[in-house]
C-alpha cells in the first residue's frame, strides 16, 4: 500500500474541503466533517471540475460539485443527485499522531 502524509489534522478546517495533487498524479480532496476526515477524488465525474471548491453537507455526508450541483457520497464516492451518473474515487484515511495518511493504493 502506498500511504502518502498529506497534512496535520488540525490544518484541515471542520465543514470544509481542501484540494491536495501528488506527485504520482493523483488530485484529492480531504473533508473534515468533525473528528472524521474523507479522502475522495477531486474530479467531478460530470464536469471535470474541483470538487474541493464545493459545498459540504455535513449531515448527508456529501460534496456538491460548484459547476452544476451534483452531490457526491464522501463515503463511497456515489453522486447523490443529477446530473452526475458515475461516482469517484474515495480513499482510505488513517489519522496517526495528529497527522492525516491517505492510502493511495486500494482505492474503493
Amino acid at each position: 500500500m502506498n500511504n502518502v502524509r498529506l497534512c496535520a489534522f488540525d490544518d484541515l478546517v471542520h465543514g470544509g474541503a481542501r484540494r491536495f495533487a501528488l506527485d504520482d498524479g493523483v488530485v484529492l480532496a480531504l473533508v473534515r466533517i468533525g473528528d472524521d476526515v474523507y479522502a475522495i477524488g477531486d474530479r467531478c465525474s460530470h464536469a471535470d471540475v474541483s470538487l474541493a471548491g464545493g459545498i459540504v453537507d455535513e449531515r448527508a455526508c456529501t460534496l456538491e460539485c460548484p459547476k452544476h450541483g451534483s452531490e457526491f457520497d464522501l463515503r463511497s464516492g456515489k453522486p447523490q443527485s443529477l446530473p452526475a451518473l458515475r461516482p469517484v474515487p474515495t480513499y482510505q484515511v488513517e489519522i496517526i499522531d495528529g497527522d492525516v495518511i491517505v492510502s493511495i493504493e486500494g482505492t474503493q
